[in-house]
């Protein structure tokens, strides 16, 4: 009986850990990023799904985002890469650095503010007013995160 009871909760801790691993965005072991089509159809897919868009709208969705992502793709790598150079900054106590790099972290957040934002409106304008009404309700309570983006986004 205790056996059985070992091997039951081996196998559950097995599988629990072999989902968590997959995550909702398939596998996350990958050291490789999803690319900007992937990134932008799970998006366009996770819309439709929730307000059942027309192919027109999903088409206009799928062009706003793609143009937003590709847009921003270069203000995050210089993101991450004063991200880094600040992290050293704080070990070398470097204050004006760290004056300089904060500044440039502050202004490209707000960069990638910017164009999420618009391209969020962007969307916005091209649905009805039923999907509109899913959409805000489906928004309550998250702190006004943009439409379809997944967390930090």
């Amino acid at each position: 009986m205790l056996i059985n009871l070992f091997r039951v909760t081996a196998l559950g801790t097995l599988l629990a850990t072999t989902m968590i691993a997959q995550g909702p965005f398939g596998d996350l072991t990958s050291s490789t990023p999803p690319d900007t089509a992937t990134i932008v159809a799970n998006r366009v897919a996770r819309l439709t799904k929730l307000l059942a868009l027309t192919t027109a709208q999903a088409a206009q969705a799928t062009t706003i985002f793609t143009n937003s992502l590709n847009a921003i793709t270069p203000l995050q790598t210089t993101l991450s890469t004063d991200r880094t150079s600040l992290a050293a900054a704080v070990k070398t106590n470097s204050i004006s650095t760290i004056d300089q790099l904060s500044a440039s972290i502050g202004s490209l957040n707000g960069q990638i503010l910017d164009i999420q934002s618009k391209a969020d409106a962007a969307f916005y304008a091209i649905l009805d007013a039923t999907q509109k009404t899913t959409l805000d309700a489906s928004h309550t309570g998250r702190g006004g995160r943009g439409f379809g983006r997944g967390p930090g986004r």
